[in-house]
């Protein structure tokens, strides 16, 4: 079989596969950590670089990133070794992610211009490495099971691990390494926590990384092989690239990534003020709700390959992300109404505890099966195209999330400027009105982008019956020794 041999008679893969394919994405949770929560503070505070300078190499980095995504795709689609398509890149990212990490967080003395140049180099380095690793480690899913419920399980354990590698390192960061001393009475402005962090961080990226490609390894012979090599040519290759791209239910997700990019973009750049100034929560209350995402985690982790099983994977996505689009103004709202708890009282981290558990749960678990439908479209677009193009499309996705999480900072920034957001505010001292418009500002922006991402998801149009018939017609072809497209009579999708 070529699409990767099942561990047990039961068509399902080993559990250990899963945890082995599923462990890799701890590397990119502790990356995404990193940039996303402590290295602007220490370049900035720290260190002693200008914000703007800051934020502009961060910035760079990550639009050079987002543009490495299809390049990698396309070439580990097409890579000829004995190691097949996908692990010679993952063994070979393993080291160079662990040292530009570990560089990353621990600069020499340098010149204000020297240590923007030094951020930007290895931003990119990092940015650029992890990028040869989760492309083509996160593209194996649809070739180690062709199980339209296997795959939902394989997209489980990818974010799964995924949330534990980013919010174990931030639990760590918070609880272990930022310490107060004589000289640093404020934790957060401890270099030294920063720098061991860069070592452990780039430590995990390194185990992670490699315990999934050996993990994964054994597989290798049974995975789908590359296309004949021919000569390289740009113009065949952005024809080919189009070709596999054009496919209904691959724009439907790639609307849906759209929104859900803006909407985590508005949410990361935004709670750390809803926390902070509408809750009015300290920061090791804000610290207890963040570590309460490892149990949305392992709820995700169960929840989403049943409701597939049971609905389906895209009436199961549309249900529970309608019900995370719901459920995300339900606290404001009820603050309004004056139903919610005091702030600075025990029973509202209690409440918000609960919530959050809840609100991202739902969001782990939509995106979880969307990931999983993503690897459905192989299938349906080989049979059009003739070619196997998992690389391009994961890479795909990954470069609109990347590249539009900048858009929902965007609609913050915006939103913070509209309701006139006083700088230097210090909690329970701004004005109740800006302090309301901040709530009422939030939520309907939040709700908008999850409707939005629920209306492009009406256009996927692969079933489970519509899957089996892909799958079985692709067995069919390559019985026949068939490689070029096909017709296939589709039956009706479910919607």
């Amino acid at each position: 079989m070529e699409s990767g041999e099942p561990d047990t008679s039961s068509g399902r893969l080993a559990r250990s596969t899963r945890v082995y394919y599923g462990i890799g994405s701890v590397a990119y949770g502790v990356k995404d950590n990193g940039f996303g929560y402590f290295l602007l503070i220490y370049y900035n505070q720290v260190l002693g670089l200008p914000a703007s300078w800051a934020s502009q190499a961060i910035f760079i980095a990550l639009l050079l990133d987002a543009c490495t995504d299809p390049i990698v795709g396309n070439i580990s689609d097409r890579l000829h070794s004995r190691f097949g398509r996908r692990h010679p890149f993952m063994y070979a990212a393993a080291i160079p992610v662990a040292l530009s990490f570990y560089a990353l967080w621990n600069p020499p003395a340098l010149t204000p211009e020297e240590l923007f140049q030094f951020l930007l180099i290895n931003a990119v380095l990092v940015r650029t490495f992890i990028t040869f690793y989760e492309v083509p480690s996160t593209a194996l899913a649809p070739e180690l099971s062709p199980d339209y419920d296997e795959r939902t399980r394989l997209a489980s354990a990818r974010h799964f691990f995924g949330w534990v590698g980013g919010i174990g390192i931030a639990v760590l960061m918070y609880s272990v390494l930022m310490v107060e001393t004589p000289e640093y009475e404020k934790a957060q402005l401890n270099p030294a926590a920063y720098e061991v962090y860069g070592v452990i961080g780039g430590l995990l990226m390194f185990a992670a990384i490699l315990t999934s490609a050996f993990g994964t390894h054994r597989h290798i012979p049974d995975l789908m092989k590359p296309p004949p090599r021919r000569r390289a040519s740009l113009s065949a290759t952005l024809r080919e690239g189009r070709e596999t791209l054009n496919n209904r239910s691959f724009f439907s997700i790639f609307g849906f990534g759209i929104f859900v990019a803006m909407a985590g973009g508005l949410n990361g750049a935004m709670n750390i003020y809803l926390y902070t100034f509408f809750w009015e929560f300290e920061a090791d209350q804000i610290g207890i709700v963040v570590v309460s995402g490892l149990a949305s985690a392992a709820i995700a982790l169960v929840l989403a390959p049943r409701a597939a099983a049971y609905m389906g994977k895209k009436r199961a996505a549309i249900r529970l992300s309608l019900c995370a689009a719901l459920f995300a103004p339900t606290p404001y709202l009820a603050r309004f109404a004056g139903f919610m708890p005091e702030n600075g009282s025990l029973e509202l981290l209690g409440v918000m505890l609960a919530y959050n558990v809840i609100e991202v749960a739902f969001i782990i678990t939509s995106t979880t099966l969307v990931s999983a439908m993503m690897a459905d479209v192989v299938e349906e677009s080989e049979l059009v195209t003739g070619r196997r193009s998992e690389g391009i499309f994961f890479a795909a996705r990954s470069f609109i999330s990347k590249s539009l999480t900048g858009l929902g900072v965007i609609l913050a920034t915006g939103l913070l400027d509209a309701i006139e957001f006083p700088i230097g505010a210090k909690p329970g001292e701004i004005d109740p009105q800006v302090i309301r418009n901040l709530g009422l500002g939030y939520f309907p922006m939040i709700v908008v982008l999850y409707l939005s991402a629920i209306a492009c998801l009406a256009f996927y149009s692969i079933s489970r019956a519509q899957h089996l018939a892909n799958v079985a017609a692709l067995e069919e072809r390559r019985k026949n020794g068939e490689s070029g497209p096909d017709t296939l009579e589709a039956p009706p999708a479910d919607h």
